[in-house]
């Protein structure tokens, strides 16, 4: 397998996974970390920037589809989305460091569209979360190897 295409697949599941179906990126992340054959920090860059990417695809749909969160088809079950928006609302931006977590990371940020948040500070909270999650999951999976 080339590596762009190593490299590829890595940004496309931490894609997805930030959206809101349901993938693990980091099983991807650290079984290229495992292979001892990729430099770590290409592949914590490459999936924060799928990651981040996937979590901005969630904003813009906050952006627009506030109206129609109480359809059935809504991306976000009303129990997530109401956890959310306590969280969004109790801590406004800095909420968005919690980006990173299970079950209510993809919420926060479609709340954060729903709610407004500007893109520019979405995105440096999101960046930041994102980037240290990766890089905690690195040295933890390097400190087991090595």
């Amino acid at each position: 397998m080339t590596d762009l295409a190593v490299y590829g697949g890595l940004f496309l599941v931490a894609f997805v996974a930030a959206t809101i179906f349901p993938m693990q990126s980091e099983a991807g992340l650290v079984a290229l970390i495992v292979t001892e054959r990729y430099p770590v920090l290409v592949l914590i860059a490459v999936a924060t920037l799928g990651n981040v990417l996937g979590s901005t695809v969630n904003w813009l749909l906050g952006l627009g589809l506030e109206r129609f969160r109480h359809k059935r088809w809504f991306p976000v079950g009303q129990p997530a989305l109401g956890k959310a928006q306590g969280w969004y609302r109790r801590y406004g931006k800095w909420s968005l460091l919690l980006s990173w977590m299970p079950i209510i990371g993809d919420p926060i940020t479609v709340v954060a569209g729903v709610l407004r948040e500007p893109f520019p500070m979405f995105l440096l909270l999101v960046t930041i979360a994102k980037t240290v999650r990766y890089g905690v999951l690195a040295a933890a999976t390097l400190g087991v190897m090595g």
